[in-house]
């Protein structure tokens, strides 16, 4: 098991995510699709073309979804009851076809769970970067997770 149970986090926790992952056409072109997301700049090179970005846009929720994917082994990997919330989510640069994501985790805060005595919650700052170090994207997950076996 990868994640980690509730109480062996400490506010201030950081990991830098070992994978890293390049975005590739087929990657945005099938999410997309799968989504039902028709965007134009994320589909059509010619709009994209004439946009002011000028090539391809990456869908942003695969962005997101791939941010946590990311994150997922080192942290709650085998430890999850449930993901309670996404908040605060930004993406404060483009991401396209051809970029390297690495992802970086930060424990903002832990509570005990007041209604599962067996379980914690743990919010992550979780930070999306590229191969420049630009915070692509961000967010802070509240995630409920197992304690460790008596």
């Amino acid at each position: 098991m990868a994640g980690r149970h509730y109480d062996a986090w400490r506010v201030g926790d950081r990991i830098v995510h070992e994978i890293r992952r390049t975005v590739t056409e087929t990657d945005n072109l099938l999410f997309s699709v799968m989504t039902h997301n028709p965007q134009p700049l994320h589909i059509d090179a010619e709009a994209a073309r004439a946009s002011e970005f000028g090539q391809i846009l990456v869908n942003g929720t695969f962005t997101f979804a791939l941010m946590i994917g990311l994150s997922v082994g080192d942290t709650t990997l085998g430890t999850l009851v449930a993901n309670l919330g996404y908040d605060a989510l930004v993406m404060p640069k483009p991401v396209f076809i051809g970029d390297t994501m690495r992802a970086e985790t930060e424990v903002t805060a832990l509570k005990d769970s007041r209604s599962r005595p067996k379980a914690g919650i743990v919010t992550f700052t979780h930070r999306l970067l590229n191969q420049r170090d630009e915070v692509v994207c961000q967010c802070l997950r509240t995630a409920l997770l197992t304690r460790a076996p008596a």
